[in-house]
């Protein structure tokens, strides 16, 4: 039989390499260990550079809306503008068209009281304006002259054709442009709307006279008086 020796243990036969692992563990562990160490540090290295730039990015969307805003701004502002002339225009218009109609309609009411108005002006010439006749021929005049109606013409005046119509015509020594010596009818208008032009006789200078010849005629003949009269030869 053979004796067992006490104390001594047998021990299991490690392999080489697995002596070699568990050497190289501790290693592995620490470089794990650094490596966690390093990662947290560079991520936070990192972060602020991050920050800036969803910052700048913002800043820039921020700057497109508000160009956007203020050309949406200036583009209605044109638009309220243009309305708003345009309304003016058309307000201006409407009063100008309103007032025109406004005349037209009152020249179209007068014009058929001009004849009427003409046998007031005959009547009161030859003094048969009286009595009652007189009092109604004066409230129509008034009446037609609140309308706007204004009578125009008189002796001595220019001639004008936009204003006057020349019915007789005559040459005379004493005016030296053609002149309305006599009204046969008055002219009317409303504003600067012509009802009816003034008919008048007219008279021009004669022909071939100078101005101021007349009277240099009268004068001759009044220093001819003072001394007498010519002298016979």
């Amino acid at each position: 039989m053979t004796e067992e020796t006490p104390g001594f243990d047998e021990q299991p036969d490690v392999p080489s390499d697995a002596t070699s692992d568990a050497a190289s563990k501790p290693d592995a562990a620490k470089g794990a260990g650094s490596a966690d160490a390093a990662g947290p540090a560079a991520s936070a290295g990192d972060a602020p550079d991050a920050g800036l730039d969803e910052k700048a990015q913002h800043d820039v969307a921020l700057t497109a809306q508000l160009d956007q805003v203020r050309t949406a701004l200036n583009e209605r502002t044109a638009d309220l503008q243009r309305l708003q002339a345009e309304y003016q225009n058309y307000r201006r218009r409407v009063e100008r068209d309103r007032v025109t109609v406004k005349e037209i309609a009152a020249a179209n009411l007068l014009s058929e009281l001009l004849p009427v108005l003409d046998d007031v002006g005959r009547a009161r010439e030859h003094g048969e304006l009286v009595g009652g006749f007189k009092s109604v021929a004066e409230s129509l005049e008034t009446v037609v002259a609140k309308m706007g109606l204004q009578q125009f013409g008189k002796e001595g005046e220019p001639f004008d054709p936009l204003i006057h119509e020349a019915l007789m015509h005559s040459y005379a020594p004493d005016v030296t442009e053609t002149t309305c010596v006599s009204i046969l009818q008055p002219g009317y208008r409303i504003g600067e709307r012509t009802i009816r032009p003034a008919r008048v006789a007219v008279a021009e200078p004669q022909p071939g006279a100078t101005p101021g010849s007349g009277q240099a005629g009268k004068g001759d003949d009044a220093s001819d008086e003072e001394n007498g009269g010519p002298e016979e030869g």
